[in-house]
């Protein structure tokens, strides 16, 4: 064997994005947030119509999911950027605004993408930590702004902890922080949000030159398997990120289906179905804190279980049971919202094991 290529040392060492396991034939996937209905028909047959060009390349920018999206929020199509699910826009994002020598900051735990985006950004991650109630800690976060500084990552409802920003908090963040800073409020799961308090970026729209919202169709719209998220934002930000993006990630078959679901009807329909999973959430988790599980208030499709270092233990348990959960050791676990079936089971095993993985980890 001859000598191994020389790799970034940084990019060796980084762990890759672990996906959820998935279930066994008679159980239930809980560990990615997916939404458990399925495809509208009329979405399945704009996605089916797609299939007579795939040896055609789709149009590079999306422009007509842009021009509805841009319809909708008010801008120009100027002002939204589409990307292969929000995730793709976040990293395009980051490294049109960071490099070496650059940080960027985000509160932790938080969605567990971000220090990979970073380190492959060439950046240094600053992590602050979340509050005892698991919400962002946006004070801490602001003070924790140097001038070395490109980035500030804010996620409401936060991925995993299902805590919200609220609306005067995040304007307060806003007012603290240099205008230069470039701010990114990843809001994957608003559409699940039923707190009026809460940050909602669709009214901050124009207000801070500094400041992108991003969103995407996989959760709520449950296209997770198709890729397509979009940001709104100032021009000449969206222009660098589309300088930094993979040219024709977003498919035709994505785009089609993206258009679909803003169809009227469809829309109301998959936003009955948000409804749906939020009242489930909503009674998962008063039932769980019933039991005496110190369950975070809830905001996105899942809920949080502190478990602390028995994590792992409360997973396999889960796993054994037929429940496919994301476990983060030694922190907690993550719990999508998914079919009502798996309610019940969970509640089950959950319910057996309140006072040995509680202990030393009060409400």
């Amino acid at each position: 064997m001859g000598a191994s290529v020389r790799l970034r040392p940084e990019i060796a060492a980084l762990p890759p994005y672990r996906q959820g396991r998935p279930a066994p034939a008679d159980g239930y996937k809980l560990s990615s947030n997916e939404n458990p209905f399925p495809p509208l028909p009329g979405v399945a047959a704009a996605v089916a119509a797609t299939a007579s060009e795939i040896n055609r390349y789709p149009d590079a920018s999306a422009l007509p999911l842009r021009e509805r999206l841009a319809e909708r929020f008010g801008v120009t199509a100027d002002e939204v950027i589409v990307g292969a699910g929000s995730v793709s826009l976040l990293a395009q994002f980051i490294a049109a605004a960071a490099g070496p020598g650059d940080e960027v900051l985000y509160s932790w735990r938080s969605f567990e993408a971000y220090p990979g985006l970073i380190t492959v950004s060439g950046a240094t991650s600053v992590r602050v930590q979340n509050r005892a109630d698991h919400s962002h800690d946006l004070e801490a976060m602001a003070a924790a702004v140097t001038d070395r500084t490109r980035v500030a990552v804010v996620c409401s409802p936060n991925n995993p902890t299902g805590t919200i920003v609220t609306a005067a908090e995040f304007d307060a963040f806003m007012n603290a922080v240099p205008g230069d800073l470039l701010v990114l409020l990843d809001e994957a799961y608003i559409e699940f949000v039923r707190d009026a308090a809460s940050v909602d970026g669709r009214t901050l729209i124009g207000r801070y030159p500094n400041l992108v919202i991003l969103r995407t169709f996989s959760k709520a719209y449950g296209l997770a398997g198709l890729r397509v998220g979009y940001a709104i934002g100032p021009v000449p930000i969206l222009d660098a990120a589309r300088s930094t993006a993979i040219p024709l990630s977003v498919t035709a078959a994505s785009a089609a289906a993206a258009l679909a679901s803003l169809e009227p009807a469809a829309e109301a329909e998959l936003l009955e179905r948000v409804g749906v999973i939020a009242a489930r959430r909503d009674r998962l988790r008063e039932a769980l804190v019933a039991q005496g599980w110190p369950v975070p208030h809830a905001h996105g499709n899942f809920v949080w279980l502190p478990t602390g270092e028995e994590t792992t233990a409360v997973a396999e348990r889960l796993f054994d049971a037929g429940l496919v959960t994301r476990a983060f050791p030694p922190e907690g676990i993550r719990v999508s919202v998914g079919e009502e079936e798996s309610v019940e089971t969970l509640l089950r095993i959950l319910g057996e094991l309140v006072p040995a993985s509680q202990e030393g980890h009060p409400a």
